[in-house]
């Protein structure tokens, strides 16, 4: 019985940290992650390779790749013109269908109108943070999808009016999902600490942290996005 309902079972409970903020542990099986992990090997070795972005004049410690839109600050586009010219990979059919298992997951009922159309997949080696920051590049204000796996971070969510607290941190750790809509859409959040030799065996990485957000952009190929917030994934 102590084996079967130990304590560690219930060490990680599901969670809202905010209204419309929610983490779900273990989301991914370890056999999905290290599938997704073999993609983004490939993403990475696409026409458009990971690359930092630079923000303000200073360049971030984590890589990405995109996939449908290229997100640069503080817009996207198909190209990626900051990096070499070249057209992104198409946003695959598949996350369509994660992202709406992942939105009915979080919120419960029908998420079949949720159709993601961009993803920034970003690489985090031990050493990378990334700082608070708004998502809100993004005409639409559907939900973010964000999936880890790899090693595991000190996630920190805060609140919609600025950088300071209230906010909260949690560890995400291969696996989870966490997805941020609603009241808590433009939310600050970063990443404050990667934590090294946590990446689950067999879960495809080895070493640091991909993350992937998939987000709905509202634009199309006859309109490009004109705001100047900040985006840089989380």
């Amino acid at each position: 019985m102590t084996a079967l309902f130990g304590d560690d079972l219930m060490s990680r409970p599901r969670r809202e940290l905010a209204p419309g903020a929610v983490h779900v542990p273990g989301w991914l099986t370890i056999e999905q992650q290290a599938w997704i992990s073999a993609r983004f090997r490939e993403w990475a070795a696409g026409p458009v390779p990971p690359r930092a972005a630079s923000v303000r004049g200073h360049e971030m410690s984590v890589k990405t790749v995109c996939l449908g839109w290229h997100w640069q600050p503080y817009k996207y586009s198909r190209e990626a013109t900051d990096v070499n010219g070249r057209r992104v990979l198409p946003f695959p059919d598949w996350m369509v269908r994660v992202g709406r298992l992942a939105v009915a997951e979080a919120y419960g009922g029908d998420a079949t109108e949720y159709t993601p159309d961009t993803a920034l997949v970003n690489y985090y080696d031990d050493a990378a943070r990334m700082g608070m920051h708004q998502d809100k590049d993004e005409v639409s204000l559907e939900p973010v999808v964000s999936l880890s796996i790899g090693e595991s971070c000190v996630f920190r969510f805060g609140n919609s009016e600025g950088r300071g607290r209230p906010y909260q941190d949690v560890v995400l750790e291969s696996g989870d999902l966490f997805v941020f809509g609603g009241p808590s859409r433009l939310a600050f959040h970063g990443v404050t600490k990667i934590l090294p030799g946590t990446a689950p065996e067999g879960c495809g990485v080895e070493d640091g942290r991909i993350n992937i957000t998939l987000r709905v952009t509202g634009l199309n190929d006859a309109a490009r996005q004109l705001s100047t917030g900040e985006d840089t994934g989380a």
